[in-house]
């Protein structure tokens, strides 16, 4: 059995032709190389597995090659070429500068760049993560940095750019390496895939190459680990279960369901989802990245931004032509908020489902609000099997109208400012056949006279309507506790401390609609006399008694008990025991 290498190692690039992403940069040295021009110091800089630091070893090679082709490459056949290829070559040095990161092994480097190098030009020394070199490494760098020997060039090579010092930046060329990009890195791993005798399918390698977020190291280890997993065939289906990947097929389904309004459905199938171990805000990411590809698949300028295979770039289009931009936009922003508010929600899962329910009825024709956000309702998810039969029976068949007097009759007739729960109701099922919540009219009759000026006309005492009766019903302890706790609950973050109070109080009840909490100090009674009309009218609203008061207590401040001494301690219990001075007496006990 041959011995197995990785395929990181295994197609590392040998040349600069053979360098994925990194056209620019593999240009420019090999320009350098051909026509001479070369500095004594190279900072190559990037994100991880992008070539850093395969292209600081072609480049080491390049430079000594004895026969340089004409295009800046190496040979590979020389004798420098060969020791570099068999790793035995005394020109070129590499240093892990996170294992030897202090100043004397940087005093060793610079003894050795005292010596010249035994074949080719250079003396090269690569010294891979430099920002990992302690300050006073770097200090002691700085010298031999500046102005080395003429045989040697130095190439240090980072992931964090910004923790290298000024003075060290000024004295090298930097280079800044890309990340690699979807289509890039799908077409190297379909390559290796040729070459290992594989056979993949694209979306599954858009996968991976997703999943691998730039880096062509990345890309190929998962690669190797997929092939592990499913063998000579890679599909998309064995490459999400390994990766523990949502399928995108889920997201089509419910955008359609979306579409077509099936709030239960789309609730059944987050539940499948939670059902298979996925994490309900990766969920939302997913679903919002799935809804942004819809968006730039609608145009044809924009669709180069959807990095996805061709054959799911179809699906993605053919979806789109269902989905109007105002849609996509509304949506987006609502799993937008979701995901800001997930993190910090107690429970997660009612988020989501808030998210997947106004997302569901946004296409509706009644859907209130416009713009980028969607209004903050949630409609009846399901309709209500049974119903009390008044209501039934008004919503049924309206009820006739009374003949008014033949007084009134015979004067014109005022505007009218008020309107009959039936006539409310006959309206609206009229436009959309669903049972409708109940509706006090006592609550629109402020808007209704505020929109129609009512002219004054002189009223018999039948025409003139009855007072609300006022709701006074005897409160209830458990009830009050509750509500107490409900309206802290309501506060917005900006008042935590008053939330934080309210939940450690509780208000005790004094009278049939009159309750007390009782705080520590006049400070914080202060605060709570701000609020008490606030809290007054939701608790009048919550247990429906109108005249609802609330008193705010101090408690009162409790005596300091005094410290006594010992002696004073004994004499004080004598008092209260005289049979302790006969004990202590009777012992010969003294106390100190």
């Amino acid at each position: 059995m041959d011995e197995f290498i990785v395929s990181a190692r295994k197609y590392r690039p040998a040349t600069f032709d053979s360098v994925v992403g990194q056209r620019a940069l593999t240009t420019t040295l090999k320009n350098s190389i051909k026509n001479g021009k070369l500095a004594h110091a190279y900072l190559f800089c990037g994100p991880r597995g992008v070539g850093k630091t395969t292209c600081a070893r072609i480049f080491a090679k390049a430079i000594n090659c004895l026969n340089p082709q004409a295009d800046g490459e190496a040979c590979g056949e020389c004798e420098s070429c060969q020791a570099f290829n068999e790793q035995r070559s005394m020109s070129i040095h590499e240093l892990d500068a996170a294992s030897n990161n202090s100043v004397d092994d940087i005093r060793e480097l610079c003894k050795q760049v005292m010596i010249p190098p035994q074949i080719g030009r250079y003396k090269v020394f690569i010294i891979d993560e430099v920002h990992m070199l302690s300050a006073s490494a770097f200090n002691a760098f700085l010298k031999t940095l500046e102005e080395p020997p003429s045989y040697v060039v130095f190439i240090l090579a980072t992931t964090e750019k910004h923790k290298i010092l000024p003075t060290i930046l000024s004295r090298c060329q930097v280079f800044d390496f890309a990340r690699m990009t979807i289509q890039n890195t799908v077409d190297h791993l379909a390559y290796v895939a040729q070459k290992e005798g594989y056979t993949a399918d694209p979306e599954a390698l858009n996968l991976i190459a997703q999943k691998a977020d730039g880096g062509m190291r990345d890309a190929l280890s998962i690669f190797d680990q997929m092939v592990s997993f499913s063998g000579k065939h890679l599909s998309y289906e064995s490459v999400c279960q390994n990766l523990n990947v949502l399928s995108s097929d889920y997201y089509f389904r419910l955008t359609d369901l979306f579409l077509d309004n099936k709030v239960e459905e789309c609730m059944l199938l987050f539940n499948e989802v939670l059902m298979k171990g996925f994490d309900g805000g990766n969920f939302i990411d997913g679903l919002a990245r799935h809804l942004r590809d819809l968006l730039v698949s609608r145009d044809a300028q924009t669709l180069p931004l959807l990095e996805v295979s061709e054959q799911m770039r179809e699906r993605y289009q053919e979806q789109a032509k269902r989905c109007q931009p105002k849609f996509l936009f509304r949506a987006i922003k609502l799993c937008n908020d979701c995901n800001q508010a997930y993190r910090t929600s107690r429970n997660k899962r009612l988020q989501v489902e808030i998210c997947l329910i106004q997302a569901a009825q946004l296409t509706e024709e009644d859907t209130p609000g416009a713009g980028l956000g969607p209004a903050k309702i949630l409609k009846p998810l399901f309709q209500q099997l049974t119903q009390p039969e008044k209501t039934l029976s008004a919503q049924a068949t309206p009820q006739p109208q009374q003949p008014a007097p033949q007084a009134a009759a015979s004067k014109p007739s005022a505007p009218s400012t008020t309107l009959s729960h039936t006539s409310l109701t006959a309206s609206r099922s009229a436009k959309k056949n669903a049972p409708l919540p109940t509706i006090k009219l006592s609550n629109l009759g402020p808007l209704i006279n505020a929109a129609v000026p009512v002219t004054p006309a002189k009223e018999t005492p039948e025409q003139i309507p009855t007072k609300k009766e006022r709701e006074t019903l005897p409160l209830n302890e458990d009830e009050l506790i509750v509500a107490w706790q409900t309206y802290a609950n309501m506060l917005p973050h900006e008042q935590t401390a008053i939330v934080q109070r309210m939940r450690e109080m509780r208000p005790f009840k004094t009278g049939d609609s009159s309750f007390y909490v009782e705080v520590n100090n006049q400070q914080v009674a202060a605060m709570f006399r701000e609020i008490k009309p606030k809290i007054e009218d939701f608790f009048r609203a919550r247990l429906h008694n109108d005249d609802t008061t609330m008193e705010i207590r101090v408690a009162p401040i409790e005596k300091v008990q005094a410290t006594y001494s010992k002696p004073e301690l004994y004499k004080r219990l004598v008092k209260e025991y005289p049979q302790l001075e006969k004990l202590a007496k009777a012992f010969d006990l003294e106390f100190e």
